[in-house]
């Protein structure tokens, strides 16, 4: 079981997500729909693993990774990206980002990755 945080701007999102996540016996110890909201909750709960979307309203994805890897090199975050932003996807994982998942995804895909990092943490 992984504490995880999930940071989407669309509420449907991070339901979605949410849902399978606890349904596979995850615990979801935080949601954020912007950035900035993101960073502060992360250092409030840290997260085992972070699900951050890449496209927000107030500051991008990206630059969320960059400074929460900033404030701690040891975070782990999964971006989440729609289909088409492959060098958004690679620009992350330069910058830091363990992994990316491509929505719309297959439940399967999100809890393979977050097993596959879990494991890694252990």
């Amino acid at each position: 079981m992984a504490r995880i945080m999930i940071v989407d701007d669309a509420e449907f999102m991070r339901m979605v997500i949410k849902d399978i996540l606890l349904k596979h016996g995850h615990e979801v110890v935080a949601e954020a729909a912007r950035g900035e909201e993101a960073i502060f909750k992360y250092l409030e709960v840290r997260p085992d693993i972070v699900l951050m979307d890449i496209i927000m309203p107030d500051m991008e994805g990206t630059e969320t990774l960059q400074r929460l890897l900033n404030m701690d090199p040891e975070a782990k975050v999964v971006m989440c990206s729609s289909l088409g932003q492959q060098s958004v996807v690679t620009k992350s994982i330069k910058i830091g980002a363990q992994d990316f998942i491509v929505k719309p995804f297959e439940p399967s895909r999100i809890l393979d990755v977050i097993a596959r990092i879990a494991d890694q943490n252990n």
